[in-house]
């Protein structure tokens, strides 16, 4: 066998191997990492690129290794669920930089960061002014927590006071021209119900590209010809319009009644349904 032959045959196998410890091992070796896990991921990746190039010329000693590796990195994974300290000791603890809107300056020295990588790590948070800092903090995968000062911070609908509904995670029930028949059944939904919303947007199956319903039940398209002009859905808005004019109609027509009772029915339920907008009315609203 030639050397392009060995090298191919190699690498094959060791994408296979470094594949399924790569599963064993978790998320964790792709995303954020420890000290012990970048370790780990550049003495396996190492190996297996020896053993490829034929630097090593036993296959076997490198699977073995990696093996060896990836077993070790699984156990400190375990052991550190099982044991805070142990945790700390492999992973590290959290490093303060700015606290009550002050720079840590010893703790920048001790993790031997500079003034301007402190900054460059706030920019990455969008925040370009230190004394918009409230609370800062180096996790153990390098990354920065910033929390800016209360006048800083954006407002919410609970600092307002407004009720907002709860969101539920959208669901794609059509893919590629095809339905989703699992996402459709798990918002509730039938064939026939989704029929009529694609001939509301006036739209065919075979022309969705992408389609998808949210937590209130309406559905959004996208269109393989992204020239087609899709409407947006419109049955939240209308439902609140209509709502509203009933309420309006409800006002008009006591004032222009003659009779007592009829005035106080129409007030009444002017009432009550100007209270059901109000409760409404974070539901209904785009």
């Amino acid at each position: 066998m030639s050397d392009w032959s060995h090298i191919i045959v190699r690498s094959i196998l060791f994408m296979i191997v470094l594949f399924f410890f790569t599963k064993i091992l978790g998320k964790k070796q792709i995303s954020e990492i420890s000290f012990f896990e970048y370790i780990s991921g550049i003495t396996i990746g190492s190996i297996a690129g020896e053993v490829i190039m034929g630097l090593e010329s036993n296959m076997a000693h490198g699977i073995l290794a990696i093996f060896l590796f990836g077993s070790i990195t699984y156990l400190v994974d375990f052991l550190s669920l099982k044991s805070n300290s142990f945790r700390d000791f492999v992973e590290g603890k959290s490093t303060i930089f700015i606290k009550d809107g002050k720079i840590m300056e010893d703790n920048l020295k001790k993790e031997k960061y500079s003034t301007d990588e402190l900054g460059s790590l706030l920019r990455q948070k969008n925040v370009f002014n230190v004394a918009d800092v409230e609370f800062a903090v180096l996790e153990p995968t390098g990354d920065l927590s910033v929390l800016l000062k209360r006048e800083n911070r954006s407002l919410t609908a609970k600092d307002l006071n407004i009720k907002v509904p709860n969101e539920k995670a959208p669901q794609m029930i059509i893919r590629d021209g095809e339905i989703v028949y699992d996402a459709l059944a798990a918002v509730g939904k039938s064939r026939k119900w989704l029929d009529l919303e694609l001939e509301k947007l006036n739209v065919t199956l075979d022309n969705v590209f992408y389609g998808q319903v949210d937590s209130y039940g309406e559905l959004t398209v996208d269109l393989f010809d992204d020239k087609i002009q899709v409407p947006t859905p419109q049955t939240r808005p209308l439902l609140m319009a209509m709502m509203k004019k009933c309420q309006a109609d409800l006002e008009i027509f006591s004032l222009e009644t003659e009779s007592e009772d009829a005035k106080k029915m129409y007030e009444k339920n002017a009432k009550k349904l100007n209270e059901a907008i109000k409760i409404l009315g974070p539901y209904l609203s785009n």
